[in-house]
């Protein structure tokens, strides 16, 4: 009895039961591949991962289409750039929090106020850790608070390190468009020169708030560091405002280095 390479696709079987038949196949040819197998003979690949020669060539494909594998000019293939950067960003990803609740640790240490871990989503920023002081703060921003970036510290720190094009599309989106473009763009441009961003009651009231950007191995903004604390004892003179703004930069140069980024910041 034969099958059609359309059959040995899409019919499911006992093993597989609800599981997508395609999707295994396509993992068992990059295990192949990782493990040093070459792709030069279609047949053998076939062989070596139970599928026909036809079914190889439509996965070979339809990876090579998605830059999940890309040919080499002798013959074969390797895994692709798309497939290695899409793995580097899931496992930078982790370990960015792993080292996060260790940097923060030492800077509400060193500051005795709330410190927090931050990203951009879009034009909004998510907080992804917080590490606060035995006395606590009361404020409304706890770890999954997600705010509209130009309202925080950290959002602004990570906007004002986007790309242009990526800030462009960023301001005339939602929830950035209902922003005065001109005045924000001037504020992003102030804190990126400064190196980081400082907000005096501006988020909510009674509480200031310092945060810098972290970036990761290619130099991009990745997240960033900020510390919250009341107004009446945090960011309230010369002094306090220069010894946090030593301790949040170090940490986020210090985050930054363990996530690969040789120089703090990046040029460019």
């Amino acid at each position: 009895m034969s099958f059609s390479a359309e059959a040995l696709d899409d019919e499911p079987s006992a093993k597989t039961g609800p599981l997508v038949s395609p999707v295994l196949r396509a993992f068992r040819l990059l295990r192949y591949v990782v493990e040093g197998g070459s792709t030069s003979n279609l047949s053998e690949v076939g062989r070596s991962i139970d599928v026909n020669r036809v079914t190889v060539m439509r996965l070979i494909a339809t990876l090579e289409h998605e830059g999940v594998l890309e040919a080499l000019p002798q013959g074969g293939h390797r895994i692709g750039l798309a497939f290695l950067k899409l793995a580097t960003a899931a496992t930078a990803a982790n370990d960015m929090l792993d080292l996060g609740r260790r940097v923060l640790s030492n800077v509400r240490g060193q500051l005795n106020v709330s410190a927090y871990l931050a990203a951009l989503d879009a034009g909004h920023v998510v907080y992804l850790l917080r590490d606060m002081p035995e006395a606590g703060l009361v404020s409304s921003v706890k770890v999954g608070s997600r705010v509209a970036a130009h309202l925080t510290t950290p959002g602004r720190v990570l906007l004002a390190w986007q790309p242009r094009a990526t800030l462009d599309a960023l301001l005339t989106d939602e929830p950035l468009a209902a922003a005065d473009a001109g005045k924000l763009e001037r504020q992003l441009a102030a804190d990126r020169e400064h190196g980081c961003a400082w907000s005096f009651s501006g988020f909510e009231q009674g509480i200031n708030s310092c945060a810098a950007p972290v970036f990761g191995g290619l130099g991009e903004a990745v997240a960033a560091i900020s510390v919250a604390g009341p107004e009446t004892a945090f960011g309230a003179d010369q002094a306090s405002r220069s010894r946090t703004e030593r301790v949040v930069l170090q940490a986020a140069r210090d985050l930054s280095l363990l996530l690969g980024c040789r120089d703090y910041p990046p040029a460019g």
